[in-house]
């Protein structure tokens, strides 16, 4: 195992926007939206590109790797299950949660209303501080797949420190 005392990945998800769904973003339930994510699980995009994130700062692969899409165990599990899974992941490799921040790229839902309330619920998955989360939103203007509403993306960083 490597010696090195911090260390930091990068995540990538995104999914389709289907009407069949509850949408579920940074572990909280969008209530007052008749849409959600297409995927196995509960296709939370921004909880996905954490657990990336952090998979790939411990050199651990990547969340399908671990949690498998159409294996019926992962079905409908919810974004801070997973999150929770890798945390342990990442402890049991000896190293702590520096910090995550993520963008969610979305123009179909107004995310800054609820960041507090993603930031709250993603630390709690993590059992990290809520200060050693940031959120953050942008839109695509209307351009591509996810300004025309077809798609929801999040981009993550995860920094790990050795226990």
């Amino acid at each position: 195992m490597s010696r090195l005392k911090y260390r930091h990945g990068i995540g990538y998800d995104v999914h389709e926007v289907v009407k069949e769904r509850k949408l579920m973003l940074g572990c909280v339930y969008f209530d007052d939206v008749d849409f959600g994510l297409e995927g196995h699980s509960d296709a939370d995009v921004v909880a996905h590109a954490i657990c990336d994130a952090l998979l790939g700062a411990v050199a651990m692969g990547d969340i399908g790797d671990h949690f498998p899409p159409g294996q019926p165990r992962w079905k409908d599990a919810a974004g801070s299950v997973l999150l929770g899974a890798v945390a342990k992941m990442v402890h049991e490799q000896g190293y702590r949660i520096g910090n995550i921040d993520c963008t969610v790229l979305c123009d179909v839902v107004r995310i800054g209303e609820r960041k507090k309330q993603m930031r709250n619920a993603i630390a709690g998955a993590l059992d990290v501080d809520v200060e050693r989360v940031n959120v953050k939103a942008t839109t695509c203007e209307g351009r591509g797949a996810v300004g025309r509403g077809e798609i929801i993306a999040c981009q993550a960083i995860a920094g790990v420190e050795r226990s």
